[in-house]
Formats: C-alpha cells, sequence, structure tokens
C-alpha cells in the first residue's frame, strides 16, 4: 500500500475542491466579513456554534478574533456557545439536546449581534433552534454550511448571509470550513486595522 501516494491523492482533492467552490463563495466570504465588521464596529458581538469538527471550528473562529489571528490587536467581542461544559449538559439533561445553544442565544444574545452558524449537512436541529433564537433576538446570521444547505437553507432572511460549500466529501467541506473561517478572520483584521492588500 502506498501511504505516500494517498497522502498526495488526499492532499489534491482538497486543492480542487477549494478551487471548485471559490468562484462561487468568494463574494459569500467576503459580504459576510464586512457584516462581522459592521456589527463589531458598532459595539455588537459575534456568537458561534456547531457541532464535532464544526464545534472546533466555532471555539477556532472565537479564540482567533478574542486572542488575534495574526496580526496583534486588542481582543474582538466573539463566544463560541459550544465552550461550556455545565450549561451544555444541564439544558441537554432538563430541556432537551436540540435546545443547547438556542437557550444560550435567548440569554446573551441582543438585536445587532451576529451568530456564526456551522453545520456541514445544514440538518443539525440544536444548529436549526439556533437560528431560529438568533431571528427572535433580532440577530444576523451567516450560515456556514455544505452540499445543498439542508434544513438551514429553507431559514435563511434577507437580512442573513450564507456561505454554502457544494461537494460530497464530508471531510473535504470542513477542509474548505476551516479556509473560510481564517478568511473571515483576515478579513475582519483587514477591514479594522487597515491592513494593506
Amino acid at each position: 500500500m502506498d501511504l505516500t501516494g494517498r497522502v498526495r491523492k488526499n492532499f489534491q482533492e482538497s486543492i480542487q475542491s477549494a478551487q471548485a467552490v471559490l468562484d462561487e463563495i468568494g463574494p459569500a466570504i467576503a459580504d459576510s466579513a464586512r457584516l462581522m465588521t459592521d456589527a463589531i464596529m458598532n459595539g455588537h458581538k459575534i456568537l458561534s456554534c456547531g457541532n464535532g469538527v464544526s464545534a472546533a471550528d466555532a471555539q477556532h473562529f472565537s479564540s482567533s478574533m478574542i486572542n488575534q489571528y495574526e496580526v496583534a490587536r486588542p481582543g474582538l467581542p466573539a463566544i463560541a456557545l459550544t465552550t461550556d461544559s455545565s450549561t451544555l449538559t444541564s439544558v441537554a439533561n432538563d430541556h432537551d439536546f436540540a435546545d443547547i445553544f438556542a437557550r444560550q442565544i435567548f440569554a446573551i444574545g441582543l438585536g445587532g449581534d451576529v451568530l456564526l452558524a456551522i453545520s456541514t449537512s445544514g440538518r443539525s436541529s440544536n444548529i436549526i433552534r439556533a437560528v431560529d433564537a438568533a431571528h427572535e433576538r433580532n440577530m444576523q446570521v451567516v450560515f456556514l454550511t455544505g452540499n445543498d444547505g439542508g434544513k438551514m437553507a429553507g431559514q435563511i432572511t434577507g437580512n442573513d448571509r450564507e456561505i454554502r460549500v457544494s461537494g460530497p466529501s464530508t471531510a473535504r467541506i470542513q477542509e474548505i470550513h476551516l479556509l473560510v473561517i481564517h478568511c473571515l478572520c483576515d478579513l475582519i483584521d483587514t477591514q479594522l486595522m487597515g491592513l494593506e492588500e
């Protein structure tokens, strides 16, 4: 078995997948970064949520906002709703697992805040409820999904933004989601700090 050849194949598939969706999602990434930057500049925060690898992506985004991405700067207001195990397990135990993010949004989300809702399938019930809660709190939502957008595609309002990564492979979608998050971080910093191209 040629393991190095298989590594090369994975790299090539990842590169090809990213190139295939670039023209389609590039403008949506830029527009989403403008929305997030405007929210921050107007004194609002960005909440993020996801499950599994998408939970890690939500935390990755939040840590890059609060600490820094590539350039030292003051921390930016961002909260990953995936990190408080006591809150997550108490809500799941006393209410429903599908409410673990929505209850947090009802508690701390404010009009003008932005929710970064991440779901590879677009069918995660707790993300769907989080989006409903965000809309009830007059928050805008940036949808980061895959394939056909799932049920989440039907939740998009005129004030929201959608970054949908089409493709048959969950692994490739997740890789591109991380690249999208890095682009968002870079574009937010570029706008806030006036960085050169």
